[in-house]
């Protein structure tokens, strides 16, 4: 059974008003974990004891690229202390991305960055959009990305709303990267295409992508709704009880 976590993205409402409370209404939905994304200007001692107090694992953290480059070895030490294995670069700007030698030297970039987390026992990993699946001489961006870089310093989080955004199957991008698909982003997709659905109340197909994750080294399931049109945490609940409904948790 891969765990499930929540990406607190989907109820940064909550949190913004209430971060232990917001996380202690997690643990009893019954996620696994959460991945971060922000911490609330905790330490990471504070935010270790809250999370062992809730029975809550750290499944991830979301670090955006300028910390990366600028501020790696707090960032480092932050989430070693936190006990969390996986740091994960959210997105890139348009500049690191316009063409394909910029995506090569991106790839080097978080190479480096990637190699000097392994040295600590921390995993680079890197969350795709849509954006990715622009084509520069008839491949795409995302396969630049991971053509290009250090298969031992970078790992993949696959976001298959937004592989399926970008017009391609998420389960088949779960298998073409299935030595390096350590985390997977579970999101459900509206029949107009773009809007943001609960896990299990969209078009996305999730059947092929369990069986991908699973045949893989996917060490995470991590449920993330960018915009919800109902209470943030009732969006997560009905998530989780679709996965529960369907013998994943």
């Amino acid at each position: 059974m891969i765990p499930v976590a929540l990406q607190l993205y989907t109820v940064r409402d909550e949190t913004a008003k209430d971060l232990v409370g917001t996380l202690r209404k997690v643990a009893e939905i019954g996620y696994a974990g959460v991945e971060f994304a922000g911490t609330g200007g905790l330490s990471a001692s504070e935010l270790k004891k809250i999370l062992d107090d809730l029975g809550l694992k750290p499944a991830g953290s979301h670090v955006g690229i300028d910390q990366l480059k600028n501020n790696l070895e707090a960032v480092i030490d932050y989430n070693l202390e936190l006990g969390n294995k996986y740091v994960v670069c959210p997105a890139i700007p348009e500049e690191m991305r316009r063409d394909a030698e910029a995506w090569r030297e991106t790839a080097r970039l978080l190479s480096e960055i990637g190699a000097k987390c392994a040295e600590k026992g921390l995993v680079l990993c890197y969350h795709n959009h849509a954006f990715e699946f622009q084509k520069f001489d008839g491949v795409y961006g995302y396969d630049i990305l991971f053509e290009s870089s250090d298969p031992r310093y970078l790992k993949a989080e696959i976001d298959v709303f937004w592989v399926k955004f970008g017009g391609e199957d998420p389960a088949e991008y779960i298998r073409k990267y299935s030595d390096r698909c350590v985390l997977v982003h579970l999101k459900d997709m509206g029949e107009d295409g773009k809007t943001f659905k609960e896990v299990g109340e969209g078009i996305i197909d999730f059947k092929p992508i369990f069986e991908a994750c699973e045949a893989g080294r996917v060490e995470w399931y991590i449920v993330e709704q960018d915009v919800c049109q109902r209470p943030s945490l009732e969006s997560a609940r009905i998530s989780f009880e679709n996965l529960r409904r369907w013998g994943k948790v």
